[in-house]
């Protein structure tokens, strides 16, 4: 059981790594700072490995024993968590959506902690609330630095020396990358750490290694989300994206605070295109594809891993099959739902069946 628990927490990081692609370098990849896709890539890997080992510790702690009670943290916990926030990130990957890995993991975390009534409910809320309030800090920053830069005519002078913006540009998205390591690695290996499978130290670099693979083979398609479908932007731009993002997952990271990464990139992302086009913005089906995944996926992961603990820790398969008729009922109503909206479009623009 024990190597299915680092086999499974291996595949999980190996998606980790295709959703992170676009959180780091898919910003200089976007802008044109960096030509090949591939280089992006690589360049991110590197940047996550040096993250994870270098500062990835403490979110690994606050993963492993910070949100429920390591005693519950067995082996066979652990390839709940695992597989719990595994399938969460896999469907959002075959999309082509970043995902925040923080989310789907805290999210089986705490299904694992409603299933034996035992969470630390105080830092739970802590982590919730930074997740709500770092994105929005972010398109905040992002649309002040965009500002800041016009009104000191900062733009006008970096513009003229194009290598120099190319090079800080690609600093940013390495610096960004190098957070994603510090934050998002702990996802794969906290649960195997607290399970005492792995120490600290060998989680940093077995999971660093797992990501870093992970984006060169699966990150070329969350990289062409975030760097090319959401907005367009400048060099400058994507520097200010790069930055601010980067240095809010540095911070949080050393709090031993996992954030969703992903969400603070495409926060700031969304602020360079509000800066331009306004409100507008907000209208793209790719946002709002976004958004949906975001508040769906954490909950997704919760109720998986409730599920599965009642069905194989606790032999309850009662509840699990009552999980599983309301999920399947919960789908069933939002299709059905969507029928009927579809059917007052057709009969408001006088479309007629034969």
């Amino acid at each position: 059981m024990t190597w299915l628990a680092i086999l499974v927490g291996m595949l999980f990081a190996l998606n980790i790594g295709g959703s992170g692609a676009a959180a780091s370098m898919g910003v200089a990849y976007g802008s044109g700072a960096v030509k090949k896709v591939y280089y992006a890539l690589l360049l991110c890997a590197i940047g996550i490995l040096l993250g994870a080992t270098i500062g990835g510790g403490e979110v690994i702690k606050t993963i492993g024993s910070g949100l429920i009670n390591e005693k519950y943290l067995s082996v066979p916990i652990v390839v709940i968590i695992l597989v719990s926030a595994a399938v969460s990130l896999f469907i959002a990957n075959i999309t082509g959506i970043p995902l925040s890995t923080s989310e789907v993991t805290v999210g089986a975390v705490v299904g694992i902690g409603v299933a034996y009534q035992s969470m630390y409910l105080p830092k739970l809320i802590f982590i919730v609330t930074c997740w709500l309030i770092v994105p929005i800090l972010a398109f905040i920053v992002t649309i002040s630095m965009k500002k800041l830069f016009e009104i000191m005519r900062l733009t006008h002078f970096l513009e003229k020396r194009s290598l120099v913006l190319t090079v800080l540009l690609i600093v940013a998205g390495f610096f960004e990358a190098f957070s994603s390591g510090m934050n998002n690695v702990a996802n794969s290996v906290g649960p195997l750490v607290g399970a005492g499978i792995f120490n600290v130290n060998e989680g940093k670099w077995i999971g660093g290694i797992a990501v870093g693979i992970g984006v060169l083979l699966l990150g070329r398609k969350v990289i062409e989300t975030n760097g090319k479908k959401i907005v367009a932007f400048s060099k400058i731009e994507g520097i200010i994206i790069s930055s601010t993002g980067a240095s809010l997952v540095i911070t949080a990271s050393i709090f031993g605070i996992p954030v969703p990464m992903a969400q603070i990139t495409t926060s700031s992302i969304l602020g360079i295109g509000f800066s331009k086009n306004g409100f507008n913005v907000f209208q793209k089906n790719i946002v709002k594809r976004l958004l949906k995944v975001w508040v769906v996926s954490p909950l997704f992961s919760l109720i998986l891993s409730y599920a599965f603990v009642q069905a194989f820790i606790f032999s309850n398969w009662y509840a699990f099959i009552v999980v599983v008729i309301v999920f399947a009922a919960t789908i069933g109503g939002i299709s059905l739902v969507k029928s009927v909206k579809w059917d007052l479009f057709q009969k408001k623009v006088g479309y007629k069946t034969k």
